[in-house]
């Protein structure tokens, strides 16, 4: 993350609006539902958004998120480049260079930028044009500006490298998986079919709403930390030890468990392979006996679109995703037989220990990166 407190006085520097045009009132935000699918890219404030048959701009840009960008959490990303015909919503800053900065080298400077100071409002941050102004920016000559961009683009391009290597080993698990067993949805095959609940103890979490302590305590997890395939600790809310113990009266998490969010984001279910020290709101959790499936096979059918598709046939509308309790006891779980399973099992878990290498080693170009960010801007390269 980059902010103005760590741009050193190594070059000088100037506001935003000193180094670059607002084409902001080009903009035109279209509807999802009265865009028509075309050929040109449609961005928004966090990137691709979809494409349209028309076009308004057509030549290098840097896009600024400008409302329900990731300001609080900008290593995610608050801006990048586009090139070519585009159309951009009103959500995105659109920003022109000016002759003394390079675009790939500004857009370095802001993709990571802590732009907290100049957001306003509460519920969704706006970083309104008035304030994208002021941002400060390191103006080092020309030559070294495309030099700190071109280290970092090099740098960046690792970090791509182990990213589509995760993405190619999520791929090959389930061209595994359709392979062995094809599409569950058709199920041509002929598995046999059993209810979830039949064949797996099926529960959930509390509905209760305990009171949260600012002192020790256990995390809470609900589904805002099932995410991704992992459980998320860094936001969880903690309860008492007495409320701990009387959740996990009912709805105990261990090793080898899966626990699947329940509403908002439902799916991304996780295969517990940690030692729990949580209770759950909100979240389903399934365990295993001998008799059941394997865990690994279950966790795939409901991290698929096999999952989705179920689902989908049970939605009773409303704005919130929420699958209940009784949908996933009566979830349709196709059955192969045992060895199978086991085999497949085999294969992911030797496959995950190859995506915990690749992560690990995404981690440490992570760090990487953002120490050439820091010393590329303070001029320390």
């Amino acid at each position: 993350m980059i902010s103005r407190n760590s741009i050193a006085d190594a070059y000088p520097t100037k506001r935003l609006e000193d180094v670059v045009e607002f084409l902001d009132s080009m903009r035109r935000p279209v509807t999802e539902s009265a865009r028509r699918t075309g050929q040109y890219p449609y961005y928004g404030a966090n990137g691709l958004q979809g494409s349209i048959d028309d076009f308004i701009f057509d030549e290098p840009l840097v896009l600024l998120a400008e409302d329900g960008g990731h300001f609080g959490t900008p290593d995610r990303g608050i801006a990048y480049c586009v090139s070519g015909k585009t159309w951009i919503n009103n959500h995105a800053h659109v920003l022109r260079p000016k002759a003394d900065i390079d675009l790939r080298f500004l857009c370095r400077v802001l993709e990571n930028y802590d732009v907290t100071p100049w957001v306003t409002g509460t519920t969704r941050g706006k970083l309104t044009q008035a304030g994208a102004s002021q941002i400060v920016v390191p103006v080092p000559p020309l030559s070294e500006q495309r030099w700190i961009a071109e280290i970092l683009d090099q740098a960046d391009a690792l970090r791509a490298k182990r990213r589509a290597a995760l993405a190619q080993l999520d791929t090959l698990t389930q061209s595994i998986f359709l392979d062995m067993f094809g599409d569950p949805i058709t199920n041509k095959k002929g598995f046999p079919v059993a209810q979830m609940g039949d064949v797996c103890d099926v529960r959930d979490g509390t509905h209760d709403s305990p009171e949260y302590v600012s002192d020790g305590g256990y995390p809470l997890v609900t589904s805002k930390n099932v995410t991704g395939g992992f459980v998320d600790l860094t936001d969880a809310n903690y309860i008492s030890e007495a409320d701990y113990v009387q959740i996990n009266k009912r709805s105990k998490v261990d090793r080898g468990d899966i626990i699947l969010p329940m509403i908002g984001t439902i799916g991304s279910p996780v295969l517990v392979d940690h030692e729990p020290r949580y209770a759950i709101k909100n979240v389903a959790l399934v365990k295993f006996t001998a008799a059941s499936p394997s865990a690994v096979f279950v966790r795939h059918l409901l991290s698929c679109h096999y999952f989705d598709h179920v689902v989908s046939q049970k939605n009773r509308g409303g704005t919130q995703k929420f699958v209940s309790l009784g949908d996933l006891r009566g979830f349709p779980l196709p059955l192969p037989p045992k060895e199978q399973q086991q085999q497949f099992t085999r294969f992911v878990q030797a496959a995950d220990k190859l995506k915990a290498t690749n992560r690990g080693s995404l981690a440490e170009l992570d760090t990487l990166f953002a120490s050439l960010q820091h010393r590329a801007f303070r001029g320390e390269l």
